[in-house]
């Protein structure tokens, strides 16, 4: 049984709710005119200075890993839709609470390697804890700049409710695509965001819609694959380096 007390960043990702309401969504051409730079603002101020409170692992696993939250309750139907095979590699961008850093793990296996990063030090710790018998598991605390990763070592980056806690995306994600192997894959799957259908809560907090974020992942080089559609309140983006 999971500990109670405890990305993107977040993979358990970070919540949706009960943040402060977002700057206006950067435009696809803005995103990909810009070059990726240490000096790029953040285009969310803010957006995860919640999870530094002193109570933010008891209180974020449980909102995170509640059955009622789509990816919680949808968890194994993502792990299938993933691209992975025994022994690979995965990063787990924004590992958060942990909802899928032990379930990747089990995925690949003993002979494979997950890395959780995130910015949070006490989910960094929770994590570590819940996994240290997992000896294919190492959790890492990164910086919102600079995810720290190797240069092509992996099979897989899976970032799962995190994208929309991404400060700096044309500074990440030119690394999230120099840490993936020729072939590897990114896949994406966060809120949709659509005017007149989404919660407003939602559209205050989900700086930028599908099109957006896809356009921003496109212009750091990735290459679109597919869009997987059994989720309601998510969408799944796989793309390739």
């Amino acid at each position: 049984m999971r500990r109670a007390a405890a990305i993107i960043f977040v993979s358990a990702g970070l919540a949706a709710s009960a943040c402060r309401p977002a700057a206006g969504p950067e435009s696809p051409e803005t995103v990909a005119a810009a070059p990726a730079t240490g000096d790029e603002a953040s285009v969310r101020p803010g957006v995860n200075e919640r999870y530094l409170e002193a109570d933010a692992v008891e209180t974020w696993t449980e909102r995170f890993e509640h059955d009622d939250r789509e990816v919680a309750g949808a968890a194994a139907e993502i792990l299938a839709a993933l691209p992975l095979e025994s022994g690979q590699s995965v990063v787990d961008f924004g590992s958060g609470t942990g909802l899928f850093t032990g379930r990747l793990a089990d995925a690949v296996g003993p002979q494979g390697r997950v890395v959780g990063v995130d910015i949070i030090p006490a989910f960094v710790e929770a994590v570590r804890a819940e996994n240290a018998e997992r000896p294919q598991v190492e959790v890492r605390l990164v910086e919102a700049k600079d995810p720290k990763l190797e240069a092509g070592r992996y099979d897989l980056v899976f970032v799962c409710n995190v994208y929309h806690h991404i400060e700096y995306p044309r500074t990440l994600l030119p690394q999230l695509r120099a840490a993936l192997r020729p072939g590897g894959h990114l896949v994406v799957i966060d809120f949709r965001r659509i005017e007149g259908v989404t919660r407003p809560a939602m559209l205050r907090h989900v700086r930028a819609d599908q099109a957006t974020v896809r356009a921003e992942i496109e212009a750091a080089g990735f290459r679109h694959v597919e869009d997987l559609n059994f989720l309601d309140e998510n969408y799944f983006m796989r793309f390739e380096r």
